[in-house]
């Protein structure tokens, strides 16, 4: 993954972005299981890209739902 900001995307480039690391990761352990894979850290990084932009993708639906909450108080 290119060294982007999670925080600097909008939520569907966020999303986007998501399924591109996601199909990555696909293709990788594709390659590992042919025994093509030279790089076995892409794998763990991979993996840890992900969960970084999912985790700011869920950070972003809490602070959605607490403005909304706090809205209708």
């Amino acid at each position: 993954m290119a060294k982007l900001v999670a925080r600097d995307l909008g939520d569907t480039e966020l999303i986007n972005l998501i399924g591109e690391e996601k199909d990555r990761l696909f293709k990788l352990r594709f390659q590992l299981a042919t025994g093509q894979l030279e790089n076995f850290s892409r794998l763990s990084q991979t993996k840890r890209d992900i969960a970084r932009l999912t985790t700011e993708l869920r950070a972003r639906e809490i602070a959605a739902a607490e403005a909304a909450a706090g809205g209708e108080a």
